[in-house]
């Protein structure tokens, strides 16, 4: 059967290379006899396949030892919840930048816990830009600041050359859709999450990174499955873990080290962005929607103006083997989520029937 070019923003096109290998596995990984959907989560065959998974994770973000790895279920949203639980833990107040609609969701649940305050947004152009703070942004006692590396839906991300500067405070980061896609310095983070399903896997697998010395502090009244250090203690084994998205992840780890690592991926990134927004800013008909210094490498926004030729356009882009183009539904127009996985080939194909559909559509 061909293979669309999926430009959905998640769950997302995987690497070729990791769906055949997991095909070919399929009845029989790593020559246990089954399937790792049938495996003992207590088994040694799955502790090989989560200890690896791991170790490569580690290697690929420098992960330092006095940071814990988890593999959690619940997606970004149950994060939501979660950081406030467990780092609120002194002055119980935290500093938000919404720069989104998941930075405004964190933040909304986030304030059922404690003194939470957005230091900054962007809702005053409708997200299309990152905004900008100073130290004095943020509260001297905040338990921490946290932002959203990639904005999905509105095709904005930060540049972690240009972090916010919190001084002492702890920044916490939802990178969901960046993670693996650009370096970044781990130990700038107290915490960095990130759900699977754009850039490592399947859904069903958040991967959460914590500074050790942040664990340990939900109340005591916490649900046990929201307290970070019963799943750190427990090597995320306390229930039964997503076992194969977590598999799929750890092949794709294998993948990216395979391209040369996060520095080589980042490189490839940022040429294929600059392909499909040059298209854009040369474009009579295609306008992008956000500030130029603020675009995403992984979410690539875009419209021509008219709703009707949006549709027009996505319609046509989808009965030419380009699924999924749609802009999120609270905003319309159109979205290319070109997240690591995909190929040249797709990027080329998009601006190719960019140029043939402005060229027809005059």
């Amino acid at each position: 059967m061909d293979r669309v070019f999926n430009f959905s923003a998640g769950p997302s096109t995987l690497p070729l290379e990791v769906l055949e290998k997991a095909q070919a596995e399929l009845l029989n990984a790593n020559g246990s006899g089954m399937s790792v959907m049938e495996m003992s989560h207590r088994s040694q065959a799955f502790q090989d396949i989560i200890d690896q998974a791991e170790a490569d994770l580690r290697d690929l973000m420098n992960i330092p030892d006095n940071y814990k790895v988890m593999f959690l279920q619940g997606g970004g949203t149950l994060q939501f919840s979660m950081v406030p639980i467990n780092l609120l833990r002194n002055s119980r107040k935290a500093d938000y930048i919404v720069t989104g609609n998941w930075a405004k969701k964190a933040f909304e649940e986030a304030q059922k816990f404690g003194d939470v305050v957005a230091a900054a947004s962007s809702k005053d152009r409708n997200f299309a830009y990152i905004p900008k703070t100073t130290r004095e942004s943020f509260r001297p006692d905040a338990d921490y600041v946290y932002i959203t590396t990639n904005n999905t839906i509105y095709g904005t991300h930060w540049n972690y050359k240009a972090l916010p500067d919190v001084g002492d405070l702890t920044l916490v980061a939802d990178q969901s859709s960046n993670f693996l896609a650009e370096e970044c310095n781990v130990t700038d983070f107290g915490l960095i999450y990130a759900g699977a399903q754009k850039n490592v896997g399947p859904a069903g697998v958040t991967i959460v990174i914590a500074r050790e010395d942040l664990l340990g502090h939900a109340p005591e009244n916490t649900p046990i499955y929201l307290d970070y250090k019963i799943h750190a203690d427990k090597g995320s084994m306390y229930n039964t873990p997503p076992c194969w998205s977590i598999y799929i992840a750890g092949l794709t780890f294998q993948w990216i080290k395979k391209q040369g690592g996060v520095a080589a991926i980042e490189k490839h990134n940022i040429e294929q962005a600059k392909r499909l927004y040059d298209a854009i800013d040369n474009s009579k008909m295609f306008k992008g929607t956000v500030d130029p210094e603020d675009r995403s490498l992984m979410n690539c926004t875009f419209v021509t103006g008219d709703a009707d030729l949006d549709k027009k356009f996505i319609a046509e882009a989808k009965a030419n083997g380009l699924v999924n183009l749609a802009g999120h539904r609270s905003v319309g127009g159109m979205r290319a989520s070109i997240y690591n996985a995909m190929p040249d080939e797709g990027v080329d194909a998009l601006i190719a029937f960019m140029q043939k559909f402005e060229t027809e559509n005059k």
